[in-house]
């Protein structure tokens, strides 16, 4: 079942964190993300926390303190662990007791005020880290935009392969490689081959890209060897983040035939440091994308009338970039791409179903990524294999620097928000990543 609003979302609540109150931020009280952080430079071990406005809640800190107890004590004591596997695996009633529990602490009136130097920590003093311990990485191919667009590159005639519009199309990444966001990317090297070369050739990736994603976190997990309702499939949901999928375009072209994917993206992944709850994104559920006139119906296995009603997630992702001679001048990142999460072909509960719908099992943890995010307008376009057209047509900077693909020493950074009328904006933070030359050989 899909969360549904309740008092947690009311646009008129406010925060004695009086950061969460401006307007401006992406932690506003109706929000309240998940993430994992310790001190900057202190050696301790991570915590679970909580953004609020500037800050964070110590959930640990707040539950020695006596505020969580009957039906919230059991997730806040879960919040005692590294990382948030221990809170995902108990379920949605007990991830959305925690969320009443916090949101009564941290609102306006709030007895809990007395006590805020004993639980908050301010985000500039901490190191935000991988939200989760990820024991299996997934991405899929969810943006019929995308797939169109590349497909046209190299199929003009026929851009979609026959099984796009019947089956959500995945392949399994690489979860050793996940990075939090902020890490430093190395360029990859591999095995490239020119058009009109006899042989290919070793060395540093010449079309180094990035791809805009959003990733969805699996809660309780499933069963070996049972598949998983549509229905189901939702109740696996905990939360979003962004995801920057690292790709090398010239490896990529070279070795993705006949198994797909592989050296051209598992160097790297980056995430961002906040999990949007899936209670969070109930006022910002919306109908999943409609499909073309003659484009068959979703099988039964991936049919849900809920799913079809509120399958959808009104998302906009945007890509911002920097470049090294845009830091040293002191200049602002430059947006190269906004595009909507809602216009995804296939919805995160058909992606989860089809993931189980085999047998194969899913764990707390577990990472689901949409692939690419890309919408139907040039400047929706999510990575720089579609906004340059393999290249073809670079991208102009406004201070005359051009991009066909990265270079060493730029800066993405993707950013995240959702926004409705009667409701409270949320955002996603952000989800950095900067490009190191490659390591000599």
């Amino acid at each position: 079942m899909i969360p549904t609003v309740d008092e947690t979302h009311d646009p008129a609540l406010r925060s004695w964190v009086r950061s969460a109150n401006d307007g401006r931020t992406d932690f506003p009280i109706q929000n309240l993300p998940f993430g994992v952080f310790r001190h900057q430079g202190g050696g301790e071990r991570a915590h679970v926390g909580i953004a609020i406005g500037s800050m964070i809640l110590d959930v640990s800190a707040a539950m020695r303190l006596g505020y969580f107890t009957g039906d919230s004590a059991a997730a806040a004591r879960a919040c005692g662990a590294q990382c948030l596997n221990d809170l995902m695996e108990l379920g949605r009633p007990a991830w959305r007791a925690l969320r009443l529990a916090v949101s009564a602490l941290l609102r306006e009136g709030s007895s809990a005020e007395r006590d805020a130097d004993r639980m908050l920590v301010p985000m500039e003093d901490a190191d935000l880290l991988l939200p989760a311990r990820v024991g299996d990485y997934t991405d899929f191919y969810a943006s019929i935009h995308h797939a169109t667009n590349v497909g046209s590159m190299f199929r003009p005639d026929n851009p979609l392969l026959p099984n796009y519009k019947w089956v959500p199309i995945g392949y399994h990444g690489r979860s050793s490689s996940l990075l939090p966001s902020g890490s430093e990317v190395r360029r990859p090297s591999g095995q490239r081959k020119a058009p009109d070369a006899q042989a290919p050739v070793f060395g540093p990736s010449r079309s180094l890209d990035y791809e805009c994603e959003v990733g969805a976190f699996i809660g309780t997990g499933t069963t070996l060897g049972e598949a998983l309702g549509i229905r189901d499939a939702a109740e696996q949901l905990f939360g979003l983040c962004l995801v920057n999928d690292w790709s090398a375009r010239d490896i990529q072209s070279w070795e993705y035939q006949p198994l797909g994917p592989f050296l051209a993206k598992n160097f790297a992944t980056t995430l961002s440091p906040w999990v949007v709850t899936m209670e969070a994104l109930a006022p910002f559920r919306v109908h999943a994308a409609e499909r073309a006139e003659g484009d068959p119906a979703p099988l039964p296995y991936l049919r849900d009338d809920e799913d079809a009603e509120r399958g959808g997630v009104d998302l906009a992702v945007e890509v911002w970039l920097r470049t090294r001679t845009m830091r040293e001048r002191g200049a602002a990142p430059v947006r190269l791409s906004r595009a909507r999460f809602a216009d995804m072909y296939w919805t995160l509960a058909q992606l989860v179903a089809h993931h189980a719908s085999n047998g194969c099992n899913l764990r707390p943890g577990d990472l689901l990524a949409s692939g690419t995010i890309s919408g139907p307008e040039r400047d929706s376009r999510g990575c720089m294999l579609e906004l340059t057209w393999r290249g073809a047509e670079p991208v102009k900077l406004p201070d005359g620097e051009t991009r066909s693909f990265l270079e060493d020493g730029d800066e993405l950074i993707l950013r995240g928000e959702c926004v409705r009328d009667g409701f409270a904006r949320i955002g996603f933070g952000e989800c950095r990543g900067r490009i190191l030359p490659a390591p000599a050989a």
